[in-house]
This record gives structure tokens, sequence and C-alpha cells, in this order.
């Protein structure tokens, strides 16, 4: 696949990405978490605002075309 269009490819899913899982992490912040404590609410935040960076590093790895051999 060449370079400009795994990029391109990349970038949408990325972007989905993103906006799919702070629609899940919102809803399920108000459903599960509406009456919990300000330190809840900051502690899960936190976390799930962290953990997208782990499927987002990966995607980017692949949009530069890593393929994890030394060139």
């Amino acid at each position: 696949m060449p370079i400009r269009f795994r990029k391109l490819v990349g970038t949408i899913v990325l972007l989905l990405l993103i906006f799919v899982y702070a629609i899940f992490a919102t809803a399920f912040a108000s459903f599960y978490l509406a009456h919990s404590s300000g330190w809840v609410h900051l502690a899960f935040f936190l976390v799930s605002g962290l953990l997208w960076v782990a499927p987002a590093a990966l995607l980017i790895r692949w949009m530069e075309g890593y393929s994890g051999k030394s060139r």
C-alpha cells in the first residue's frame, strides 16, 4: 500500500477512533458515575484520557510503514 494512501486511511481511522472513544467514555461516565464524587470523575477521566494513546500509537506506527525490522 502506498505510504500516502496509508496515511490518509490512518488519519481517518484515528479521527473516528478518537470521536467514538470520547462518546463511549462520556456515556459511561454519565450512566455509571453520575452520582459519584468529583474525585472519582477526575480519576476516571485521567485514566480514560490516557487510554486511547496506546491504540493511536499503534495506528501511527502502521501509518509510517514500520515493519519491526531494521531498515
